[in-house]
């Protein structure tokens, strides 16, 4: 089976260096990239210097910015990844043939229209066989090869199968999941509570304050998640509770990066400049609260970082008017 990743960020790159060690000679992997001239470097360097450049490409991984050409690849056996930022998903799925099978790998909520990835794919291509790859996950540590474990979700069981079959090896385990309504809350929540532990971290408010919001947040992303319709138990599992805990303390982590900067003082434009990569949890923030409210879910530590974001709260304002909430039961 053919797998075509459609985006050569620094996910995408990983995933498509994963996926070429691991293909054997019934299938191969290719990579396209919309930039041409960084397409031309890859293909020279043969690693993606501008978003990836720790990372050698296997000898096996093609390399393209012929959007037919990638498509087909793929073909009608094959499986499209879309490895975009969420702002590009509708148009992404817009272009693709309508009976492929496509699994995206952004996380967050769309801006424009704060509708999820299944909700964009219900819009764009009802009826279309699509899913999410999603769970704990570091660029950097999937290409090297670490150990790593993800989850496929679609109510399509044959899709979540190709992705099995595309993406599972000794480094990298694929689990499947019919409920990408889950899936996909837990990885735009987590984003948004990664920004509130990095300011806590910033702030130097110890290990207790990280363990409380972490928990706290774990239980906001089940609410939601549950109000929009997903399983209780999927937030447990490798893209609630383990996305959440790895980008909320690992040091690879934008979203914490953000938070740890806000906390030093430094204002949002510049701290989104100096990344050099999108920040899904500023963009999706004022989202996913705006959803929650809409649904009458209570999301205090959300609404915390929104206020930090749009300059309404300093970071320490934030913590204080989150500890001086009244005491209520746990559950």
């Amino acid at each position: 089976m053919n797998v075509a990743v459609l985006g050569a960020g620094a996910w995408g790159t990983a995933l498509a260096i994963s996926a070429a060690r691991r293909a054997s000679g019934a299938g191969r992997v290719l990579l396209w990239g919309r930039d041409a001239t960084q397409v031309e470097d890859m293909q020279q360097e043969r690693r993606n210097t501008r978003y990836l450049p720790e990372a050698g490409l296997p000898a096996s991984l093609e390399i393209t910015d012929d959007w037919q050409a990638a498509l087909a690849h793929a073909g009608t056996t094959g499986l499209l990844v879309i490895a975009t930022p969420m702002a590009a998903l509708a148009d992404m799925l817009a272009r693709v043939p309508a009976d492929a099978a496509v699994l995206w790998l952004c996380k967050g909520f769309d801006k424009a229209t704060g509708r999820l990835g299944h909700e964009i794919a219900q819009a764009v291509r009802p009826g279309g066989r699509s899913g999410v790859l999603s769970g704990p996950s570091f660029a950097l540590e999937v290409a090297q090869g670490s150990p790593t474990a993800l989850v496929a979700a679609s109510p399509d069981a044959a899709l979540c199968e190709q992705a099995v079959t595309a993406f599972h090896s000794d480094s990298l385990r694929v689990y499947t999941s019919a409920d990408p309504v889950g899936v996909e809350v837990g990885g735009a929540v987590k984003n948004v509570l990664a920004i509130a532990t990095g300011i806590a971290d910033g702030l130097a408010l110890g290990l207790n304050a990280r363990a409380a919001l972490i928990t706290r947040g774990l239980a906001e992303m089940t609410r939601l998640g549950v109000a929009l319709g997903a399983q209780p138990d999927t937030f447990m599992g490798l893209s609630g509770l383990g996305d959440l805990v790895l980008t909320a303390t690992g040091h690879l982590s934008r979203n914490r990066t953000v938070g740890l900067q806000l906390a030093q003082g430094k204002d949002l434009p510049t701290i989104l400049r100096e990344l050099g990569h999108v920040s899904e949890g500023v963009y999706s923030a004022a989202t996913v609260l705006a959803r929650a409210q809409t649904l009458g879910v209570s999301m205090p530590i959300s609404e915390a970082v929104v206020q930090v974001i749009d300059g309404r709260l300093s970071p320490q304002a934030a913590v204080q008017a989150l500890m001086g909430r009244e005491a209520r039961p746990e559950h």
